[in-house]
C-alpha cells in the first residue's frame, strides 16, 4: 500500500510520534549545540554517535550519560548552555531541521483514516512548538507531551497522559519512535510499538523492542495496516 492511498479507517484512535528521529531530522543542530554547552564547560568535544545515541531523553539525562562522572551540578549547568546554544542556532537563517520525507503524507494518511494524533518528546514544550511551527503542523497533532510535564522516557507518564487527554486506550494506541527509549516507554504503556529505523538508533537495536519495523516513512501505514487487531508483540519488518 502507497501513502498516497492511505487508510481507509486506522486501527488505531491514536497515534502518537517522537520528534527528533522521527518527524524531524535534527540531529546536525542538536549535536552542534552540545559542541557549544561542552566547550563553554571546558570539555573536550562529545563523540557525535554518543549524542545522537541519546536523543529522545530529558536533557539533563542524556547530558548525566554523556558526563558519567560528572557531578549533576555540571551536567545543570551543561544543560543550561546547550538550551543557550540551540535557542541562539534556531534563530539563524540558515537553520536546518527538514522533516523526514514522507512523513506528511504519514500525517495526512492517518487524518484521514480518523486517527488522532500526538507527540511524545524530550523535547521542551517551547523547543517542540517551534519546530511544529516551523513546519506548519502545530494544528496537526491533538496532544502534545514533552518533559516541562512529565518525566521523561522511556517512563511510561507522557503515553499515559497522551491516552488520558484524547480518551484513548492501550490497545487503541500506537508509539512511531526511532530510539529505545520510544520503544520501551510504549513497552510500559501498553501500547503498540513502531521501530522507525530512518532515526538515530539502527533496526538490530531496535527489533527486540518493536512489535513492528518500518524502514522508512513511505511503508508506516501499511505498518500500521497490518497491526491492526495484533494483541501479541510479533515483530515484522517492513
Amino acid at each position: 500500500m502507497s501513502e498516497a492511498e492511505g487508510l481507509t479507517v486506522s486501527p488505531f484512535r491514536l497515534v502518537v510520534f517522537d520528534c527528533d528521529g522521527t518527524l524531524v531530522d535534527s540531529q546536525h543542530s542538536i549535536v552542534a549545540a552540545m559542541n557549544v554547552a561542552f566547550e563553554e564547560a571546558g570539555l573536550d568535544e562529545p563523540d557525535a554517535a554518543a549524542v545522537r545515541h541519546v536523543v529522545g531523553l530529558a536533557l539533563e539525562e542524556a547530558i548525566a550519560r554523556l558526563l558519567p562522572r560528572a557531578i549533576s551540578e555540571q551536567h545543570r549547568q551543561v544543560a543550561a548552555a546547550y538550551r543557550r546554544a540551540f535557542h541562539i542556532l534556531r534563530q539563524r537563517p540558515d537553520y536546518q531541521e527538514p522533516l523526514f520525507p514522507g512523513i506528511c503524507d504519514v500525517i495526512d494518511g492517518l487524518g484521514r483514516a480518523g486517527s488522532l494524533l500526538g507527540v511524545a518528546t524530550g523535547k521542551s514544550r517551547r523547543g517542540l512548538i517551534a519546530t511544529l511551527e516551523r513546519h506548519g503542523l502545530r494544528d496537526r497533532f491533538v496532544t502534545l507531551q514533552t518533559v516541562d510535564d512529565n518525566p521523561g522516557k522511556p517512563a511510561p507518564d507522557m503515553l499515559l497522559r497522551a491516552m488520558r487527554e484524547t480518551g484513548a486506550d492501550p490497545a487503541e494506541t500506537a508509539m512511531i519512535g526511532d530510539t529505545i527509549y520510544d520503544l520501551e516507554m510504549a513497552r510500559r504503556a501498553g501500547t503498540a510499538a513502531i521501530a522507525a529505523t530512518w532515526g538515530y538508533h539502527d533496526a538490530a537495536e531496535l527489533g527486540p523492542y518493536a512489535d513492528a519495523v518500518a524502514e522508512s516513512p513511505a511503508t508506516l501505514l501499511s505498518v500500521i495496516e497490518i497491526l491492526s487487531g495484533r494483541s501479541s508483540c510479533v515483530s515484522e519488518q517492513f
